[in-house]
């Protein structure tokens, strides 16, 4: 006698389950009975992947709740906790969509920042190249400068040949010049004012 009330604590125990969110199972319609036995005809279908509530639940059949309030008897064997590999698929894409775009709104942000550092990178490497122009025509202006001054150096007592030639010629010709009138004074002295050639 104490076996039989015994069995009916647990049996009466394991129906009284708190209220848990359950899903009916992939690729399947599961009916909605009015009856604890399902034995009555289905008043709705549920769709695989519906959440619904547990009310109560034995091995069998469960009582349950959907979102929207209305309550039915569901064979139990067709509800998982886990949610479906449907559900989770429907949530992934759409959590997949909305990073997509937060990264598509997040380059639309860093775009015109990104465009400036780049035109700002070409323009610093620009002057790199100026500045290193700059640096060797400075470095050939200095050797330059260095040349002229050892040239200086080394000839700053002397004439150019040029001068030196021109100044020779010049000596030689009035050389020839001044000679020729000396020679005529002279000649012209001797013999009474006359030129005699």
């Amino acid at each position: 006698m104490n076996l039989k009330y015994g069995g009916l604590v647990v049996l009466v125990i394991s129906a009284t389950v708190s209220a848990e969110t359950a899903y009916v199972t992939d690729n399947l319609r599961l009916g909605l009975h009015h009856t604890s036995d399902t034995s009555d005809r289905a008043f709705r279908s549920l769709e695989s992947g519906q959440a619904i509530e547990i009310l109560e639940r034995d091995n069998n059949y469960a009582h349950v709740q959907l979102p929207n309030g209305v309550e039915g008897y569901v064979k139990a064997a067709y509800l998982v906790f886990d949610k479906p590999a449907k559900l989770v698929v429907a949530e992934m894409r759409e959590k997949i969509q909305q990073l997509e775009q937060e990264l598509a709104d997040t380059k639309q942000e860093f775009s015109v920042p990104g465009e400036k550092i780049a035109a700002l990178n070409q323009q610093l490497e620009q002057t790199r190249v100026e500045l290193a122009m700059s640096k060797n025509g400075g470095a050939d202006l200095a050797a330059e400068n260095e040349r002229y001054k050892n040239r200086y150096e080394q000839f700053k007592y002397s004439l150019p040949l040029s001068w030196v030639a021109g100044s020779m010629a010049a000596c030689l010709l009035f050389g020839f010049l001044g000679g020729l009138w000396w020679i005529d004074s002279n000649s012209r002295k001797r013999h009474g004012g006359i030129r005699i050639y």
